[in-house]
């Protein structure tokens, strides 16, 4: 079954009480803009319908005229030619065609009536499928927002974050593990002795020493 009735169930609805009782909004919205789509291209389809008998019916309507001027000509011919009898029979053929005239176009103003409500409905069933995807543009946007946020924690939450940190951990722990070795192969250390004080002393004299010389030839060269 559908949701609505058609056009005028359609017109009335309220789209925003549907989907806030629906179980499955997003089900919902996509079964209301397709009978909307629906119900639409029928109420197009009959007024086509409408236009085309109508256009018919003024047809139909034209030729009659034609019958009238004819049926008048014929009675006017034969009462010039004194048949007050055959003037008669024309007018009475006219008058039919008359009549004939009169339904006919009764019946084009009926249809022009049935055309401005189609028109109408037409109207207000497109500005309702324009209001039903709206909401099935925002309600696909907040699925997907949320979708997104549960990969997210889903992310974060799951087992390879876990992993990733405890690998993290570990690096972190070799890392300690190494600087504390260092930091231990200081400790007990001897002191240096007054020679080796001395002699490093020694050593860093003669290295400034050749130093200068190196500066003072290179500044003849130049």
């Amino acid at each position: 079954m559908g949701i609505f009735s058609r056009t005028r169930d359609i017109i009335a609805a309220n789209v925003t009480d549907l989907l806030d009782r629906a179980d499955d909004p997003a089900k919902m919205i996509r079964m209301i803009i397709l009978e909307m789509e629906e119900t639409l291209v029928e109420v197009r389809a009959s007024a086509a319908r409408t236009i085309a008998d109508q256009k018919e019916m003024r047809r139909h309507i034209d030729k009659l005229r034609d019958m009238q001027s004819n049926w008048q000509e014929k009675a006017e011919l034969a009462l010039s030619k004194g048949r007050e009898d055959l003037a008669k029979a024309a007018l009475i053929e006219k008058q039919k065609a008359t009549d004939m005239i009169g339904r006919l176009e009764a019946e084009v103003a009926q249809y022009e009536d049935v055309l401005r409500g189609s028109e109408g409905d037409i109207a207000k069933l497109q500005s309702k499928l324009r209001e039903a995807r709206t909401r099935q543009a925002a309600i696909n946007q907040r699925l997907e927002t949320a979708e997104n946020r549960f990969k997210m924690r889903s992310i974060y939450a799951g087992p390879r974050i876990d992993e990733a940190f405890s690998k993290f951990e570990t690096l972190e722990r070799r890392a300690d593990l190494a600087e504390g070795r260092a930091e231990a192969a200081a400790f007990g250390a001897a002191p240096k002795s007054l020679e080796e004080e001395i002699s490093e002393l020694r050593s860093a004299e003669a290295v400034d020493a050749e130093l200068a010389a190196l500066k003072a030839r290179l500044g003849k060269e130049d």
